[in-house]
């Protein structure tokens, strides 16, 4: 999930929005991490919200990033293969190695050109990132073929996905706006979907830090498709207007949408964000 605010692994915060970031605390670099690096500069440049890390190895033209996970934690196999899919149709990462040891697992890719949408340059100009966002957006949405993707993030696949949790939800960890209902209603209202507006190959977790812009402000790729996915493309667009309030602040969500080329549906958006909360 991409936002911006962040704190160290393990304290607890009642905003979501606190999960996942650049790290601003001093940050261990795991050992495959390390071996990797093979004497490179080593960045940590993102954390999630299981405390998986993401690292810039090496700057420039040449620079690799290692998401790293630890034991336990996401299984990258799955957006490993999602990337080699995707690399059809889209710009996305290309996948130099994968692994595992005692410590978790990591993801090698190589470096795609430009910088995510929630570097200080683009959150001093949120205008042309939501513009680029939404495009970038279209553009998977046009170019990735329905009929040929072997993936699902439909709203039947996750809601069965998240009534067979070990562990039910937490509402706690909700957005502000759900955080008023149980479990329970949550669920009743997650049993009446809306129509499909239009099926699509989703990104699955597309918010605003997931875009990259070149410097001139287009989309030069996307990260993080470990979601990837067929699903109404609703999904992803409740959850990237929904980004623009935590990266950028209020006001930005109708620019996205008619950078998308396509009017609001407060209906779709309010069913996937609540879907979301208790997913993703």
């Amino acid at each position: 999930m991409g936002l911006t605010v962040s704190t160290p692994p393990g304290l607890w915060q009642s905003e979501r929005v606190l999960f996942s970031g650049e790290p601003t605390w001093a940050v261990p670099i795991p050992t495959a991490v390390r071996i990797l690096a093979a004497g490179a500069d080593t960045t940590a440049v993102w954390c999630n919200q299981r405390d998986g890390m993401t690292f810039r190895l090496g700057s420039g033209p040449g620079r690799r990033f290692v998401k790293w996970s630890p034991r336990g934690g996401t299984d990258l196999r799955r957006e490993a293969d999602r990337l080699h899919w995707a690399a059809a149709y889209v710009a996305v990462p290309e996948v130099l190695s994968l692994g595992s040891d005692d410590e978790g697992s990591w993801m090698e890719t190589v470096g795609l050109p430009g910088e995510n949408a929630v570097v200080p340059r683009w959150r001093a100009d949120p205008a042309s990132a939501v513009v680029a966002i939404g495009r970038g957006l279209r553009e998977l949405h046009d170019r990735a073929p329905v009929s040929d993707c072997p993936y699902s993030w439909s709203q039947p696949d996750r809601l069965t996905e998240i009534r067979g949790r070990a562990t039910p939800a937490d509402p706690l960890s909700w957005q502000a706006a759900h955080r008023h209902l149980t479990v329970d209603q949550a669920m009743v209202r997650l049993a009446d979907p809306p129509p499909v507006d239009l099926l699509v190959v989703c990104h699955g977790d597309a918010c605003a830090p997931n875009t990259l812009l070149d410097e001139h402000g287009t989309c030069s790729g996307r990260v993080d498709l470990g979601a990837l996915g067929v699903a109404d493309r609703w999904a992803d667009l409740a959850v990237a207007t929904w980004s623009t309030q935590w990266n950028y602040g209020p006001g930005w969500e109708q620019l996205l949408l008619d950078a998308y080329g396509i009017g609001a549906d407060d209906r779709r958006t309010n069913y996937y964000r609540l879907l979301w909360d208790l997913g993703p």
